[in-house]
């Protein structure tokens, strides 16, 4: 492109030639200063529309501001009632809590003054203790408030679901142990006809030590498991017959003698109440009857030292 300047000033004219490149550096030379031209009015005129004194403006600007306030203060009320909803549901949960808490930790024989039980607040006393102090609504604290009693509330609660776990497992614990010592009766018989200690033997009239109690029953008759446990012996025994030996953990073991037959194998897992065998008068017996020993150690005991703790522990439970 070429322009042709002609002036009175000028001897003579003068042309100037315009390439695509200049025309284009032009262009965006015009383009920048026309948003840099208007940036700077936009600045102004909000910055200074005060000193200006435009009424229409300035009522603009305050419409704006109450707006965005009236957005923010409706936000900030909605997360305080929000907040003091879950204040009051988390305070509700933890009566819950402390009454369960309670309730658990008698079952688990674990009174409120030993140093093993939660310290759990006293929610379930009467109304005739002494208390009072000024009413705090949740809707009247600040935000910063609402938002410390809330991680108060919250450590409270996880601080009592830790001690109804360790209730919890106390409980099974002692659930455990329970199952696996042998007080249930290993045949309904419930009177034994030859007690634990020394006797006359049956067989020589000799004073002998008799490591067990016998249960006279009927040929057949189920013979019982009496605590949860592994299946050690299973086998005939030239003086016992046919007999199980069931491992209760702890050195604890009883013995199931004299047996028609035998129903469990060995390494087999067996719940208390099971059936294992049935009345016999196999090995060195004179009649039908059941053999019965608890030993500890290989030492045997007095099977009647734990049978009678089942009459004990219901006892305690009425």
């Amino acid at each position: 492109m070429h322009i042709i300047l002609v002036s009175n000033r000028m001897a003579t004219a003068r042309s100037i030639t315009l390439t695509n490149g200049r025309l284009a550096l032009i262009v965006v030379g015009l383009i920048a200063a026309v948003l840099a031209l208007s940036s700077m009015l936009s600045y102004l005129t909000v910055r200074h529309a005060a000193e200006i004194r435009l009424p229409a403006l300035r009522e603009l600007l305050r419409t704006v501001s109450l707006e965005e306030a009236g957005k923010t203060h409706e936000l900030v009320r909605e997360n305080l009632s929000t907040m003091a909803t879950r204040l009051g549901q988390m305070q509700g949960q933890l009566m819950q809590l402390d009454s369960l808490g309670e309730r658990i930790a008698g079952l688990a024989g674990v009174k409120s003054n030993d140093g093993k039980a939660a310290n759990f607040s006293n929610s379930a006393k009467t109304s005739a203790d002494g208390r009072g102090g000024p009413l705090t609504r949740p809707d009247n604290l600040t935000q910063d408030g609402l938002q410390r009693a809330l991680d108060e509330m919250s450590r409270q609660v996880e601080m009592k679901s830790d001690t109804l776990a360790m209730l919890e497992s106390r409980l099974f614990e002692e659930r455990i142990r329970k199952s696996l010592l042998p007080t249930a009766l290993p045949v309904p018989t419930v009177i034994p006809t030859s007690n634990f200690g020394w006797r006359p033997d049956p067989f020589t009239q000799q004073t002998a030590m008799h490591e067990g109690i016998d249960f006279m029953a009927e040929p057949g008759t189920p013979i019982l498991a009496a605590a949860a446990g592994i299946v050690q012996v299973a086998e005939r025994h030239p003086q016992y017959g046919n007999m199980v030996d069931i491992d209760h953990g702890n050195d604890l073991v009883t013995r199931y003698a004299h047996a028609l037959q035998v129903f469990v194998k060995p390494g087999e897992f067996v719940k208390r109440g099971q059936r294992i065998a049935s009345v016999g008068s196999t090995g060195r017996s004179t009649g039908p009857h059941l053999h019965f020993e608890v030993r500890v150690g290989g030492v045997a005991q007095n099977p009647m030292r734990f049978l009678n703790q089942k009459d004990a522990l219901l006892a305690s439970r009425r």
